[in-house]
């Protein structure tokens, strides 16, 4: 689960983008380890939102996510 989670983090670091879908979150992921389940990712995504590593972004008809203090993903 820890290796998911430092995936995900350097995921969203790298990216070039604040926001982003929970599939490409996934697919960065399966570069890293090919075998991991969406299942997996799902929690492991979810622990860190738990521990405020990343937050969610709702749009109204999608939900995205973002690394806290990244741009313009906090609510002000």
């Amino acid at each position: 689960m820890e290796d998911i989670r430092n995936a995900i983090l350097e995921f969203a670091e790298k990216s070039k983008k604040t926001k982003f879908y929970f599939n490409d979150m996934e697919k960065a992921v399966r570069k890293v380890m090919p075998d991991v389940k969406a299942r997996m990712v799902k929690k492991a995504a979810t622990s860190l939102i738990n521990e405020e590593k990343l937050i969610y972004f709702s749009t109204g008809s999608t939900t995205m996510y973002g690394l806290k203090g990244k741009g313009q993903t906090e609510d002000h």
